[in-house]
């Protein structure tokens, strides 16, 4: 029986790199931002006060698969370097990568893309991780592997691996199509692929799927709504009987904690206790720290909110849901969604695209000091907060800071 070959990835941060990867790494800094953490996170302007978040910006885990990335570049500079969709989700950061000359391979495990790689090519596995049969393919093809998987997103996997291990179904708190989602899916199928998952979106699917487990609703109906959702094979009247929590390690932490309150309270209508569910906070602690400081922020009598980050990232989107309950706030990925006269292109979470609205009259014609709160998602680099800064004060009337 032939043994699958597998591919160890390479370690790229090396002492003969790593000085120049510092260097890199020294454009997404911001001493502005700096200056305004030493003042105890707030800026006071001309009639603006500025509040930053205690916890926002690069997290240790991006920081690292940036770090991969440029140390990648630096070692293999002679070599064609792959990476496979983006390292994370912040165009900013993917722009300077590109300028570095990687190449493009799509998300897709079927592409044609991935039968011209050679053992002479070098892949970048993204922060989001991949799934197991894109990386066996990987393998088959001998290329030199840099793996930047959060390390939080492996924690979710061996989870799962154990759920699967134990003929527990996984239930995911996550989107569907979201790369780690997809790479989390793939993992709770266990080693020999037999393993089931079911991924849920929010507080709503988790009530259909209590509802199923207690009796109350159609299969067809079921497994319609969740198309694209589940594993090969996944019957729910046989794989619901035994179901363990994860998650995408960016969603909301409240509403995975609904959704636990929700599949904990079936099991126990449907068996008397909650034997046969299982249950293990995936949430990243730096997702959980961005939001916290948020909600802390947000107790301040704030007139505006600037929530600033890749319109894709899971986390940042998060961040802008929670603000937009409490206070006008505007959702933007760089320093150039700040337009003049008094526009500003921000995105929309309800058309779910950007759009272009014109700012409040009181930003450039305040009658009282404006208070002003600013947060960035975990991907989101210092420089382009301090971008970000710049231009609200540049519209409020403020100048140059």
């Amino acid at each position: 029986m032939a043994t699958e070959k597998v591919n160890r990835p390479v370690n790229v941060r090396r002492p003969e790199v790593m000085a120049q990867v510092a260097v890199d790494l020294s454009r997404f800094q911001s001493p502005l931002v700096d200056c305004i953490r030493e003042q105890g996170n707030e800026l006071e302007l001309p009639g603006v006060r500025l509040f930053l978040a205690e916890s926002f910006g690069f997290c240790d885990g991006v920081k690292r698969a940036i770090e991969i990335a440029y140390a990648a570049c630096r070692l293999f500079k002679d070599r064609r370097i792959w990476l496979i969709g983006e390292i994370i989700h912040n165009p900013d950061v993917n722009a300077q990568l590109d300028a570095l000359g990687l190449l493009h391979l799509p998300w897709k495990m079927d592409d044609p893309a991935y039968d011209a790689l050679t053992a002479d090519d070098v892949v970048i596995m993204p922060a989001f991780g991949v799934p197991v049969e894109l990386r066996r393919r990987l393998d088959a093809r001998g290329v030199t592997l840099v793996d930047s998987t959060c390390g939080n997103v492996i924690k979710v996997w061996q989870r799962v691996r154990t759920y699967a291990a134990a003929g527990v179904t996984s239930i995911i708190h996550g989107k569907a199509r979201h790369e780690e989602s997809m790479a989390t899916a793939s993992q709770s199928q266990g080693t020999d692929g037999k393993g089931n998952f079911l991924v849920v979106f929010n507080a709503a699917d988790a009530r259909l799927v209590a509802g199923y487990m207690n009796g109350r609703g159609d299969k067809a109906a079921f497994m319609q709504h969740f198309t694209g959702s589940y594993s090969p094979g996944f019957d729910p009247d046989v794989h619901l009987s035994e179901i363990g929590l994860a998650n995408q390690t960016t969603m909301l932490k409240s509403e995975t904690a609904e959704i636990q309150e929700i599949l904990r309270a079936a099991v126990v209508e449907r068996d008397g206790d909650d034997a046969r569910f299982h249950m293990f906070d995936t949430i990243c602690g730096a997702t959980q720290d961005r939001q916290n400081a948020l909600f802390a922020l947000l107790e301040k009598p704030l007139d505006a909110m600037f929530i600033i980050g890749g319109y894709n990232s899971s986390n940042t989107t998060h961040l802008a849901h929670i603000a937009s309950g409490k206070v006008p706030t505007f959702f933007v990925s760089s320093a150039d969604c700040l337009l003049r006269p008094q526009r500003i292109r921000c995105f929309d979470l309800e058309q779910k695209k950007e759009v272009v609205r014109p700012l409040p009259p009181w930003f450039k014609h305040p009658e009282r000091e404006l208070q002003i709160g600013v947060t960035a998602g975990a991907s989101c680099p210092a420089n382009v907060i301090e971008e970000v800064i710049c231009r609200i004060a540049e519209l409020c009337g403020c100048g140059e800071i």
